[in-house]
């Protein structure tokens, strides 16, 4: 298992070796006005872990404990669906133009998008919470009939 580990830790040990290459390359040169470019990456990595995913436990917590089980693990899937999709937005959101043009990425609303998305999401929950529900009280009333005798 220790080998095993050590085997599949050397690939991305590597990997981040290069990136930090490929950081140096670029920021040595304009040391002053890459700091911002430092603070871009590490930045992203600190404010998830100290804002986000303590939100994000939370929110899970308080699901499990309030919600019946049946809506459970839905709701908590098309919640932690919601955070993901919100991630990926977020920059298009904040500002329209906010990151590098790619062919077709700009030209719809990325509002309406977004709202189409969780909309479907949400339905899926519906849909799943529903079923599972349905599922529940068959099962409970297949409990309680007695059972024909011959």
């Amino acid at each position: 298992m220790k080998t095993a580990r050590i085997l599949l830790a050397l690939p991305g040990l590597a990997a981040l070796a290069y990136g930090i290459v490929l950081f140096l390359d670029y920021a040595a040169p304009a040391w002053p006005d890459s700091f911002t470019t430092l603070l871009w990456i590490g930045g992203g990595p600190i404010v998830n872990d100290a804002v986000f995913a303590p939100i994000a436990g939370v929110i899970g917590l308080l699901l499990a404990r309030f919600l019946p089980l049946p809506w459970r693990g839905p709701v908590q899937v098309g919640a932690a669906l919601t955070a993901v999709l919100g991630f990926v937005a977020f920059p298009l959101l904040w500002r329209a133009y906010g990151v590098p043009a790619k062919p077709g990425l700009h030209d719809g609303n990325t509002w309406l998008g977004l709202l189409a998305t969780l909309a479907v999401v949400w339905s899926a929950v519906l849909v799943v919470s529903l079923v599972r529900i349905v599922q529940v009280r068959r099962q409970a009333a297949r409990k309680i009939r007695p059972r024909a005798r011959s």
